[in-house]
């Protein structure tokens, strides 16, 4: 171990020594941060994933030419001979100058440190992927080091090893790319796709450290590491004798194990969810309610062989979470995979559940092709069941998995009422909230208004829902809902404080007619519109010439969490539209849920709502504002709970589908206000990136530059002080040797 760390120490000195050393070191970081940096602030989302989507390219150009001479320099200096001359074997110098060179990249890397410091420092990013992230590029690198070092070892001439690293990087980057598997067979496709780094490292990359993508890296990087003690050994070695031989061999076997690991890796199980909310592993909710099953619930995974690439690396995602849910039943969940490709009985039950062959193209003889494939679900419970006939996507599986288990082996379906008329919206209105909701509720509306109006009972509304209304409620509709609420019952009120003109950039102010009960539990509703400066959504301008413009719009806040509350947890922000402010004056039974960031202003509801307008604030004028709270009675008090929200338009299309958290966050508050909280920390396991949180613009500009300049001007002043002393230093010693 000793000979390895002087070998690797003097490998890292000889880097640092010279001038070539930090000019790919700037170049690296100049390209990958400015990128990076440009992806980022355009996005608004507080995440070093582009950096990272961009590390095996980069990385795939950055370590060829860091590595390519490692060895070839040796050889063409003749240097190499005297190097195995020491006390040293081929495997200590090997390891000596592969870590030495894994050393010099990992130091590169970590110029791009400060960038997650100060993207943490503001926002409310998980640092455990960001720790990830560096894990699978310390793996990646690893991975890619010791190729670069074989590549040398093979040749004495620097730009030939450049180029075969370089050449076989790309193609373990390129056959995991779908435009490269679309023209190959399923079963090849499927094989080069495991041995690809493009999966395995995005897998790591989003914050879990599976054992199958540890195994893939660290066997790879060994692989060329003996293919590098091979290619030195050889050249001391005479092809006839048997050591020769038993070395060719055993490079052969050890290449036919590497294939066979990683072909067949998918069998090993073991990873570690470094993501603060645990996003990727099974949730305590799904492990309560798959614990507390008093009878069986099959799951059969209808899966064809024969699947495109993209559905083959999701495929391992959802056989992990059967088997993790498998585990945490005790036995009550059976779970089976079937093949109705290759088995008759299979398609025809596939077919009785509704589960049809999907259709994909391959690419065959120059023309696409169509070819037919199984990916659906059946969960069976008793008489009951629920079909996936095509599973879309993994992210919210474990949810729709739970949510039915829930659904078929729950009797009892509480009752979500939404208040007619007012101009207030109604389920139709809500797009997705139905099924995200009708498997476990009964969603209906009731008519409150005027004499004809019903009561709202308990027992027949456990939730009541007022949409928004931008009609005043009158007296009696009013009388209802406090009657109910003081009765115990739950109540969502989405409170609109505009009601938009068609023909006027000034909106009308509106009164719902229910401030006055609002008042009475500790909140004020005021009405003023509530603008965020710094987090907020953006909208198009128009067209401006010959572009079409996109601009911040403030009265579009995106709001962050203001509590620790169940509605809430794991969620990083909702949008609303011409939210209004929302004053807490009870502060012990009123909690706030999502609120500004410090940049927020309030503006007089009739003021202009056009979004191509000044924003200027004096700082001393911004603050937080509260857009959202529930109120939670006191222990012993017959009130019901309630969730009051200074925004109704949040609900709509286009905002429900630019940040699914606001469909999220209203089924949390549905089911808050049941007082049934099992499937909330299921539902909201939330993987989208935090938006940015800045104090002033200052702070921005400062994250942006002292990276994408201040980092690589430092290293630029490190190279100047070491390759300019070491002249020095030269010097200063041949004085001595002289005197």
């Amino acid at each position: 171990m000793r000979g390895i760390w002087t070998v690797a120490r003097q490998e890292v000195r000889g880097y640092f020594d010279q001038p070539t050393a930090y000019v790919l070191i700037v170049a690296f970081l100049g390209i990958s941060l400015f990128l990076s940096f440009r992806n980022m602030y355009a996005s608004n989302l507080a995440s070093m994933r582009p950096l990272f989507d961009l590390l095996p390219v980069l990385f795939a150009v950055f370590i060829p030419a860091a590595t390519m001479r490692t060895l070839a320099e040796e050889r063409r200096g003749g240097t190499l001979e005297w190097l195995m001359a020491q006390p040293l074997s081929e495997v200590e110098v090997i390891a000596g100058k592969f870590l030495g060179n894994w050393l010099f990249v990992l130091i590169t890397l970590a110029g791009t440190v400060p960038t997650a410091l100060g993207m943490l420092m503001a926002s409310e990013a998980d640092p455990g992927i960001v720790i990830a992230q560096y894990v699978g590029a310390a793996l990646l690198a690893c991975q890619l080091v010791a190729l670069g070092t074989w590549a040398s070892s093979m040749t004495r001439n620097q730009i030939t090893a450049f180029i075969v690293a370089a050449a076989l990087s790309f193609v373990l980057f390129l056959i995991g790319l779908p435009v490269v598997q679309i023209g190959l067979p399923p079963v090849l496709s499927g094989a080069l796709a495991r041995l690809s780094l493009v999966s395995h490292f995005e897998n790591v990359a989003r914050g879990v450290i599976d054992l199958r993508d540890v195994l893939y890296f660290v066997s790879t990087a060994a692989l060329f590491l003996v293919l590098a003690v091979g290619a030195v050994s050889r050249d001391r070695l005479s092809n006839i004798r048997p050591e020769f031989r038993r070395l060719r061999a055993g490079s052969a076997v050890f290449i036919v194990l590497v294939l066979m690991a990683n072909l067949l890796g998918s069998y090993v199980r073991g990873r570690l969810d470094l993501t603060a909310e645990n996003l990727y592993t099974l949730s305590e909710g799904t492990e309560d309610l798959l614990g507390e099953l008093d009878d069986i619930v099959q799951i059969k995974l209808y899966a064809s062989a024969e699947l495109p690439p993209e559905i083959q690396i999701q495929l391992r995602d959802v056989r992990d979470l059967l088997a993790d849910m498998r585990g945490a039943s005790g036995g009550s969940l059976l779970v089976s995979e079937l093949d109705p490709d290759d088995d008759e009985d299979a398609a025809g039950e596939a077919s009785a559940f509704g589960i049809f062959p999907i259709e994909f193209n391959i690419l065959r003889d120059d023309e696409f092709q169509i070819r037919r494939g199984y990916y659906g679900l059946a969960l069976t419970y008793a008489d009951d069941q629920e079909v996936m006939p095509l599973i879309e996507r993994t992210d919210d599986l474990e949810f729709r998995l739970a949510s039915a288990i829930y659904r078929m082996t729950t009797e009892t379906r509480p009752h979500v009422n939404f208040v007619q008329g007012f101009d207030a919206k109604g389920l139709a209105d809500i797009p997705g909230l139905r099924e995200s909701l009708a498997d476990r509720y009964e969603i209906g509306s009731i008519d409150i208004s005027g004499d004809s109006g019903s009561d709202i009972s308990g027992d027949s509304t456990e939730v009541l829902i007022v949409g928004g209304a931008t009609s005043t409620l009158d007296s009696l509709a009013v009388q209802r809902i406090e009657e109910y609420v003081d009765q115990g019952g739950a109540a969502l009120l989405l409170m609109e404080p505009i009601l938009l003109n068609p023909q006027s950039p000034y909106p009308l102010p509106v009164r719902s007619g229910l401030e006055s009960m609002l008042s009475d539990r500790g909140v004020e509703f005021s009405g003023s519109l509530v603008a965020d400066l710094q987090s907020n959504e953006r909208v198009s301008l128009g067209r401006r010439g010959l572009f079409n413009v996109i601009a911040p719009y403030p009265l579009w806040p995106i709001a962050i969490p203001a509590s620790d509350h169940a509605i809430t947890s794991s969620l990083n922000s909702v949008t609303l539209a011409w939210a209004a402010e929302l004053n807490v004056t009870d502060t012990a039974r009123v909690t706030p849920l999502w609120q500004t960031t410090p940049a927020g202003i309030t503006r007089a509801p009739m003021e202009s709502i056009i979004p191509d307008q000044e924003w200027d604030v004096p700082p001393d004028q911004l603050s937080v504002h509260t857009l959202a709270v529930a109120v939670t009675p006191d222990e012993g008090d017959t009130q019901g709970r309630m969730v009051i929200v200074g925004d109704a338009t949040f609900t709509e299309g286009q905002f429900v589908q630019g940040n699914p958290s606001n469909l999220i966050f209203l089924a949390n508050t549905i089911d808050w206000l049941a007082q049934d909280e099992s499937l909330i920390r299921i539902r909201s396991q939330d993987r989208t990136p935090p938006t940015f949180v800045f104090a002033s613009d200052y702070r921005k500009v400062m994250l942006k530059w002292g990276n994408l300049v201040g980092i690589p001007l430092l290293f630029v002043l490190i190279g100047v002080y070491r390759v300019t002393g070491r002249k020095r230093r030269a010097q200063s010693r041949w004085k001595e040797v002289v005197t």
